[in-house]
């Protein structure tokens, strides 16, 4: 695919259709899992939450190296990369029924089985994750069509969440896993259908008389790229942000709400949905105010929602909803805007085509790690400020809204000052060369 060519809906839908099994698959295994395992089979909470963490944590730090395997194998062919991507499906989808079907139930040995088989599906997950994500940055093309691209990925990606709640409670896990195989292989064969890289449309990605594409990239390529640091620290102060909201948002919504179940489905569903609804909206704002301003839009909305329902409380449920429809609609900004600034940060420093793998393995890394500092910031605070779950005296409420609400925006407000310094006020540094 050239970059002018137009990224259509047809093109579209045969790109995106992997982010939807891969987002699918990633609900249950966080909040399904831990809880079949301790309800139906007694498996001690904190010695599972030991094991999530280590197999996280493991997968995270293999981020980089996946990326760097993943540039060799598109700097081979398309055909290897597709081989790849298979290989890491079929692991996949063989991983994660061996944990929602293991064939023993005693707890001790399940862990050892939901440990030994979470490393092998996050190893899976990730490589096709980055896989998938660096086609797309070899896709190249203004502002609009990097916008469009990670739109389609991250909207359907979002019709996979949606869709994991649903089967997973409504119509159990054998249909949850028959769905999941489904949507791995539609996905995988859409595709191998989507529009090619520009330099790989002969099959390789580097012609003989290109020896500067061929040659080997250091690992550590995009860490030595001043733009890539900075825009790596406003991803990371603003997801850290989006993800404490994200691991505090039943609590609020059972204790300062007290909320029913039904407004917590609710309230995660719309949220979701909106996120979706908004990608539209905000390939608009990029044509009008640029990838950066229109992120910072985000941000902006976002702030102003957590103010807002920093003021809610016992009874306010259908104020809440609103809160999570205009929190899921800043929430598209996030997924949709800087995978696009990334995509064209790896156009400008010269390294499309031959490093794109190594720089979303690193921007995985950090994606990983927000959601740990996220967990390791949020609930230890809590904690020792003297909130617990089922609380309901002043105080412990209080500690809990300003963790859910008001620390979320003062990160957010520092990761758009981040974003404008660096990125809105002044251009970029120069890349450097290679």
């Amino acid at each position: 695919m050239t970059d002018g060519a137009a990224f259509g809906t047809r093109d579209g839908w045969r790109y995106g259709l992997l982010g939807l099994p891969l987002a699918f698959c990633a609900l249950p295994l966080y909040v399904l899992m831990p809880n079949l395992y301790a309800r139906e089979w007694g498996v001690s909470l904190a010695a599972l939450g030991a094991v999530l963490l280590a197999a996280r944590l493991l997968d995270a730090v293999l981020d980089p190296w996946l990326g760097r395997v993943c540039d060799r194998l598109f700097a081979r062919s398309i055909r290897a990369v597709l081989a790849f991507g298979a290989a890491a499906a079929v692991l996949l989808g063989l991983g994660f029924s061996a944990i929602f079907l293991p064939p023993v139930q005693e707890p001790a040995a399940l862990l050892a089985w939901a440990g030994g088989w979470l490393v092998l599906t996050y190893l899976a997950y990730s490589a096709l994750a980055v896989a998938h994500q660096s086609w797309g940055a070899m896709l190249g093309g203004d502002a609009l069509q990097r916008s469009r691209v990670v739109a389609w990925r991250e909207g359907l990606g979002l019709v996979g969440v949606v869709l994991a709640s649903v089967t997973s409670t409504l119509l159990g896990v054998p249909v949850m896993l028959a769905l999941l195989w489904l949507m791995l292989v539609l996905g995988w064969w859409a595709w191998s259908r989507a529009p090619r890289p520009a330099r790989a449309t002969s099959g390789s990605l580097a012609g003989p008389s290109d020896p500067h594409s061929r040659a080997p990239v250091s690992l550590w390529r995009p860490l030595q790229q001043p733009a890539f640091r900075r825009l790596l620290a406003v991803f990371m102060v603003n997801g850290i942000a989006s993800a404490i909201p994200a691991t505090l948002v039943l609590f609020f919504v059972q204790d300062r709400l007290q909320g029913s179940e039904a407004l917590q489905s609710a309230a995660l569903g719309l949220y979701f949905v909106c996120a979706a609804a908004s990608m539209p909206l905000w390939l608009r704002a990029v044509v009008r105010f640029g990838l950066a301003r229109s992120w910072a839009l985000g941000m902006g909305l976002s702030v102003l929602v957590f103010l807002w329902a920093s003021q809610l409380g016992a009874g306010d449920g259908a104020l809440f909803l609103m809160v999570c429809a205009l929190s899921g609609a800043a929430l598209g900004s996030d997924l949709a805007l800087p995978g696009a600034m990334l995509a064209g940060l790896i156009d400008d420093a010269g390294d499309r085509g031959r490093a794109d793998g190594a720089y979303f393995g690193w921007w995985n890394f950090a994606t990983k790690l927000n959601l740990a500092l996220a967990a390791g910031l949020a609930l230890p605070l809590l904690g020792w400020l003297g909130y617990a779950p089922g609380a309901r005296d002043a105080q412990a409420l209080q500690v809990l809204t300003v963790a859910y609400c008001l620390l979320p925006c003062g990160l957010k407000t520092g990761a758009a000052l981040l974003l404008y310094f660096s990125f809105i006020q002044q251009p970029a540094a120069k890349p450097l060369t290679p």
